[in-house]
């Protein structure tokens, strides 16, 4: 059947992933609430997915170094000397193989679990395309680089593991000869095959870390360690795993005897036994689809996102906007209508996310300015601080308005609809970083009864860095600041995501009755 025009094929199974999206996005924002109640925020590890790949990958380099100079990269010293080594040095030279291994697990599991969360909570389209795209290359090289560590231990297990990945890359209609004839005997396996065997292992890692590189250039102030709490956790269950759960090599590869009983490794070689189960072909088209429907969904259609404009009038080049920016959207040019040296910030539109962080940021948007029309250097003219100030000012104004709360929520954290209420003036914003400190004091001075900042928990953020700017600036950390002079028990920064309208309403109900939390350090 013809395609409708200008629909490529299988476009109708991507335009519908986003309605299939629904139901794992609220299931996966569940769990990530719960473990947040567990682990705290800022130690949730489905928030930092992320940062521990990065974690678990800087060890696997650091044990790897030390294994590969133990290795003996020949295909009958191969398997001795790791089984040498894990006998005769449990410690360290046993424990750091194990440790590799357990990193290697993980590494590939937390991996998938990242690309995962991108997609369930949909970003992989607009200004985060880019990372999404340059993402999916580093899943085929983690994929190959722990299969290579089975190969090159040579026991019954990497034979299965390299006999089974050579018949299911013969499929391959690239290929003139066939893989699998390197593994007719134990002849046919050359040092010069394990020597090529070593280069994928080791060269592999080497294009891994380049594609991570190119794909964190786009974010700004990527976070590539975890917090401390969680890296102490998950280094401590390796170490742990690693001494009370010693990784040993099985019996010597046998290229006259077909594997059985093995000691399975699931989460790296589960593509095996669905090719043994139905056949290679068809598990090699299985990832090829994948792969084809993962690179089509930056493809699909897109909400437009409001992008960031810069007024040159009102900007001084002070450069808050770049630093804050979460997507490095922002640089700084030579000013067209200053004097030498001045700078202009510059937006990229293509990377701008239009969360307003920039906004917040900006140190000509106080709302005590005495100007009719409060012009930022820089803002979003769809959600502007001027139209912020004046629904504020006019809700503060009416009678029935002054003493009431006043809450600026996340649009993307709990519902704020919901504290929309005879008590409390709402306020929705793309972001909580999208609102300048200022605008607190400016809200208690209009009359307001108490002021509360709703935002996404600190690795839950829409924008990455929104919440972490939000909290420094209140707390007088990070300008623009808070005024010390504002009573701290007029206003609470509350961290609420979507499910969290208890907490949100608690916030509300504490902030009228003039019990409002400081947030300053």
């Amino acid at each position: 059947m013809a395609c409708a025009p200008g629909h490529a094929p299988g476009a109708g199974i991507v335009m519908a992933l986003p309605a299939l999206r629904a139901g794992p996005r609220a299931a996966w924002m569940q769990l990530e609430r719960i473990l947040a109640r567990v682990f705290a925020h800022d130690a949730n590890p489905l928030a930092q997915l992320g940062a521990v790949a990065c974690l678990l990958l800087l060890l696997l380099l650091i044990s790897g170094i030390y294994l590969y100079v133990v290795f003996d990269t020949s295909a009958t010293g191969g398997w001795r000397s790791i089984d040498t080594l894990s006998r005769q040095q449990p410690f360290p030279g046993g424990w750091l193989r194990s440790m590799h291994r357990y990193a290697a697990d993980g590494f590939l599991l937390v991996t998938v679990l990242h690309l995962l969360r991108e997609w369930v909570l949909g970003r992989s389209t607009g200004f985060r395309r880019a990372s999404w795209l340059t993402g999916l290359p580093l899943l085929v090289f983690v994929y190959i680089s722990a299969m290579g560590g089975f190969w090159l231990n040579w026991d019954r297990l990497g034979q299965y593991a390299a006999v089974a990945s050579a018949e299911l890359l013969d499929r391959l209609p690239l290929l003139t000869a066939a893989l699998t004839r390197n593994f007719v005997n134990a002849d046919a396996v050359s040092d010069r095959l394990f020597s090529l065997l070593v280069f994928i292992h080791l060269g592999v890692p080497l294009l891994l870390l380049f594609g991570l590189w190119f794909h964190l250039q786009r974010i700004h102030r990527p976070m590539v360690v975890p917090a401390r709490a969680l890296l102490l956790g998950v280094v401590g269950t390796l170490m742990l795993l690693a001494a009370v759960l010693p990784v040993s090599s099985q019996a010597p590869a046998d290229l006259a005897v077909a594997p059985t009983a093995l000691a399975f490794d699931w989460i790296v070689l589960h593509l095996h036994p669905l090719a043994d189960a139905t056949s290679p072909g068809l598990v090699l088209v299985l990832i090829v689809a994948v792969l084809l429907v993962l690179l089509a969904l930056p493809l699909r259609a897109h909400a437009s996102l409001p992008v960031a404009v810069v007024d040159p009038d009102h900007c001084n080049g002070c450069r808050r906007c770049v630093d804050d920016c979460p997507y490095a959207a922002i640089t700084l040019e030579p000013h067209p209508n200053a004097k030498p040296g001045m700078q202009l910030a510059v937006v990229a539109a293509n990377r701008c996310a239009g969360c307003g962080i920039c906004a917040g940021a900006c140190p000509s948007a106080t709302p005590f300015r005495s100007a009719q029309r409060l012009a930022t250097g820089i803002d979003l003219p769809q959600h502007s601080l001027d139209t912020l100030r004046r629904q504020l000012h006019a809700a503060l104004s009416h009678a029935s308005g002054r003493g009431k709360v006043v809450v600026f929520g996340c649009q993307h954290g709990a519902g704020v609809a919901t504290a929309d209420t005879a008590d409390a003036i709402v306020f929705s914003l793309r972001c909580s970083g999208q609102l300048p400190p200022a605008f607190v004091d400016y809200a208690l001075r209009c009359g307001a009864g108490g002021v509360v900042i709703s935002a996404c928990s600190m690795g839950a953020c829409e924008y990455r860095l929104g919440s972490r700017w939000t909290a420094a600036r209140l707390a007088a950390n990070r300008e623009p600041r808070l005024r010390r002079s504002v009573p701290e028990n007029r206003y609470r920064l509350v961290f609420a995501d979507a499910g969290d309208e208890p907490a949100l309403a608690a916030a509300i109900a504490a902030a009228g009755d003039g019990r409002a939390a400081a947030v300053r350090s």
